[in-house]
């Protein structure tokens, strides 16, 4: 296997885990229902929290960071098994396509999550020092607002600078670290869009978790 096969290979397998939707499976599971039938229809943990509480929200979280960890992990062992270097990390193309999976999942009509929480768990393997300062900044602003979206905006905006500051303390070349987390970014801040114009208006929601756990 050549390493544009394996590269190949892991970007389908990252996009078939990242389809694989966390919210939509455990609100099936756990209540018979489909968490894209209320709240903002959207399926991610902050709907989750909302609608069907902590439990719900904290499965949610678990399986969307894992199955980009997984991502990674796999875009690794195929590169790593065909006895040639990338130049570069493979987690972080395989990072692009888990948050294209999740975002756009093709086992529930292209309709899924906002990508935050898979992001997350694909910097936590490619770039941990950035996955820290991420969330030295996350958790004051969340406690400051309790608004979920500017958390994850802001987390968005920030990563491709962080990457590119940490790169260069490194003597790293930056070029893919930070042309992917840019794309990241650039598909939070997509998938975010009708947050974007409800916290333009003032009416976007703060965190009240439903009480049923």
């Amino acid at each position: 296997m050549t390493l544009w096969m394996a590269l190949a290979l892991s970007a389908v397998a990252a996009y078939l885990l990242g389809s694989v939707n966390s919210a939509i499976l455990v609100s099936r599971l756990l209540a018979k229902d489909d968490i894209r039938a209320h709240g903002s229809g959207n399926a991610g943990m902050t709907n989750m929290l909302r609608t069907f509480g902590r439990k719900a929200a904290l499965l949610t979280t678990l399986g969307d960071l894992l199955k980009a960890m997984a991502a990674v992990l796999l875009a690794r062992g195929l590169v790593a098994a065909t006895g040639t270097a990338a130049g570069f990390d493979p987690g972080y193309a395989a990072g692009f396509f888990v948050l294209l999976g999740h975002i756009f999942p093709v086992f529930f009509g292209f309709r899924g999550g906002k990508g935050v929480m898979p992001a997350l768990g694909v910097v936590l393997l490619v770039d941990p020092v950035a996955f820290l300062v991420l969330l030295a900044v996350a958790v004051p602003v969340f406690l400051a607002v309790r608004i979920m979206s500017v958390v994850s905006l802001a987390s968005a905006a920030l990563l491709p600078p962080v990457t590119l500051v940490l790169c260069l303390l490194r003597q790293a070349d930056p070029l893919v670290p930070t042309l992917a987390t840019a794309l990241y970014a650039a598909l939070v801040a997509v998938s975010h869009r009708e947050n974007i114009r409800r916290l333009r208006a003032g009416t976007e929601k703060r965190i009240v978790p439903k009480q049923r756990d």
